[in-house]
């Protein structure tokens, strides 16, 4: 099937998630992931609507982002290393992957350097699971307020790749910690720290996510196929 009747399909299957959890459609932005996707797909899910793309590696972004893709939000979505700081910044609208605080302060030091700020994400393991990056969830608060206090970044939400399992529902449990993360942020008030989004759910979960929350999905086998 073509990428652009896969994205349409996506798109139906989260207004009708939204509209199962009483939410509105357009309150929810999906992601097409391109990792390993080269450019002339990816013109094919702008073109069939896809309003913002993520990759997982700032050096693939610089090679296949750099022209024509001025229309779309571009997030990167994989883990950042400090050396790939400067250039990340220049590419991306949005940090998904804020997983330490050592990783906040290199871009907190170059952005006040720039006198520029930069919207991210601060990224969660909430399956515990010791191969993924992010954030112990006991660790996510004091972190975000540490952040908060640095310069240059805008705390707009919480980010999780929950456990890869068979059975949607299994991987729910990370999504509800994910919200109860946020909402405990929220409850905290911290000044400069917005909770307005959860990146949550890919394309075998995604629909489970945005009923436990998601304001982002990160769908790529789903639109593109299956990877080489």
């Amino acid at each position: 099937m073509a990428i652009g009747d896969n994205v349409l399909r996506v798109m139906d299957r989260i207004a009708a998630a939204a509209e199962r959890c009483l939410r509105e459609p357009e309150d929810i932005t999906l992601v097409a992931v391109t990792k390993t996707v080269e450019a002339p797909a990816i013109a094919e899910a702008i073109e069939a609507g896809v309003a913002a793309i993520g990759e997982n590696r700032v050096q693939d972004a610089a090679r296949k982002l750099t022209d024509g893709f001025a229309s779309v939000e571009k997030h990167l979505i994989g883990h950042l290393q400090t050396n790939k700081v400067r250039k990340a910044l220049e590419l991306f609208d949005m940090i998904e992957s804020v997983d330490s605080l050592r990783l906040a302060r290199e871009m907190s030091t170059r952005l006040n350097v720039a006198g520029t700020s930069a919207d991210v994400l601060v990224e969660v393991n909430t399956s515990g699971e010791e191969t993924k990056f992010g954030l112990d969830p006991d660790e996510v608060l004091p972190v975000v307020e540490q952040i908060a206090d640095l310069g240059g970044l805008r705390i707009l939400g919480l980010m999780t790749i929950g456990a890869f399992l068979p059975d949607p529902e299994d991987v729910r449990p990370c999504f509800r910690l994910l919200r109860d993360l946020r909402n405990e942020i929220e409850e905290a008030v911290i000044p400069g720290v917005s909770m307005e989004h959860l990146s949550m759910g890919m394309t075998n979960d995604y629909e489970v996510a945005i009923e436990e929350g998601a304001t982002i999905v990160r769908v790529g086998r789903a639109i593109f196929g299956e990877r080489g």
